[in-house]
């Protein structure tokens, strides 16, 4: 998916991996002068996913597939590094073309799927439609390297290593060496592996480490270890205190382990460094409700409710939660206007029951 210039008011970007071209911090800063958002990681709130190129160092083909799979699922904007910078206005815009999308499909027999994932991380000298006559012949010749056994990540992870991809043009590739990586690529004379540095290297050491940090946190969180997570989230946040999704992810991590103090403080951190962090307010909640502080819980799940009226698991829970305090024309209420958001799932089928079960009871007392 493409998305033209013309300002970016409102919009909030989500990161996915670490940025090669740009830091963080800066990128974070230039969002904000043009009136918008920049968050590490996706919440409820993203418009636009920028997937930074040194997640292909982190992550497998596939993970990064079905990633990609589910925010585009989500209605969110998709957007390559250099599609975020000339968003901003920081990157010029090579020449326009008229080559369509399906065009460069049908020319270059390149699978649209591949050309999607290439184009996401920067492998054409467009990050999307319309392409140049230069980004028809890298299409072809990438659909001749994918047929030769290549993979779209493995032509993701060499392009940018020779300097601009465009340059790739003149260049005769091949896949694999006598060197023993068959998953590389090389320029067809076999002799040397497409190497150097990455394009726009304006990181400093302190943007290398919090951008490692983070993903060494997200793994740790992943795998359960929710200790170490803690730990590296917050040294995360000793570099930028800043980061509303560290405080939240070190939030989660806390309650997981069971520091439920801990817990809530960092939760409130959250959402004192971005009011409008729905989840964090839907989280709180349900860290009140466990711990039976019942009517601050139903403050939270209100406030998560007006904050996003699309979202139906707060207005599930404050349903049950009022249903478990005898409130049950409210509790009914809820689950009406959460079958309104979801009519297909389990809770679904959950919240009709309850309106079964109200309806009998109000029919009792009225008899």
């Amino acid at each position: 998916m493409t998305v033209s210039a013309g300002g970016i008011p409102g919009a909030v970007f989500g990161v996915v991996g670490a940025l090669a071209a740009f830091p963080l911090r800066l990128a974070a800063r230039e969002v904000a002068r043009q009136q918008g958002q920049l968050r590490r990681g996706v919440t409820r709130r993203t418009s636009h996913v920028v997937f930074g190129r040194m997640v292909l160092a982190k992550a497998g083909d596939a993970e990064i597939e079905r990633r990609a799979d589910a925010e585009r699922g989500a209605g969110r904007a998709l957007l390559s590094e250099n599609g975020f910078l000339r968003l901003l206005g920081l990157m010029k815009a090579p020449e326009a073309s008229a080559l369509s999308r399906q065009s460069l499909i049908d020319q270059s027999r390149l699978a649209a799927v591949d050309l999607d994932l290439l184009s996401l991380f920067d492998a054409f000298e467009h990050d999307g439609e319309p392409y140049s006559f230069r980004d028809l012949i890298l299409a072809r010749k990438y659909a001749g390297l994918i047929a030769g056994g290549a993979s779209w990540g493995a032509i993701a992870r060499s392009v940018h290593r020779s300097g601009p991809v465009a340059s790739l043009t003149a260049k005769s590739l091949a896949v694999g060496s006598a060197f023993g990586r068959p998953d590389a690529i090389y320029l067809e004379d076999g002799q040397s592996e497409l190497d150097g540095q990455l394009l726009f290297d304006l990181g400093t050491p302190d943007d290398d480490t919090l951008e490692e940090l983070f993903a060494e946190a997200e793994a740790a969180e992943e795998q359960g270890d929710h200790e170490q997570a803690v730990t590296l989230y917050q040294r995360c946040l000793s570099i930028d205190p800043s980061d509303a999704i560290a405080a939240f992810n070190r939030a989660n991590c806390l309650r997981g382990a069971g520091h439920v103090n801990e817990a809530a403080h960092d939760y409130a951190r959250a959402i004192k460094l971005d009011p409008g962090f729905v989840e964090a307010w839907f989280n709180l909640a349900g860290l009140m409700s466990d711990e039976g502080r019942v009517a601050s819980a139903r403050r939270h799940l209100q406030r998560a409710i007006a904050l996003d009226k699309t979202y139906a698991d707060p207005v599930f829970n404050l349903a049950r939660l009022e249903f478990d305090a005898g409130n049950l024309a409210e509790a009914r209420r809820n689950w009406v206007r959460y079958l309104e958001l979801d009519a297909e799932s389990e809770w679904a089928r959950m919240a009709a029951k309850g309106i079964q079960f109200v309806d009998l009871q109000m029919a009792r007392t009225a008899g």
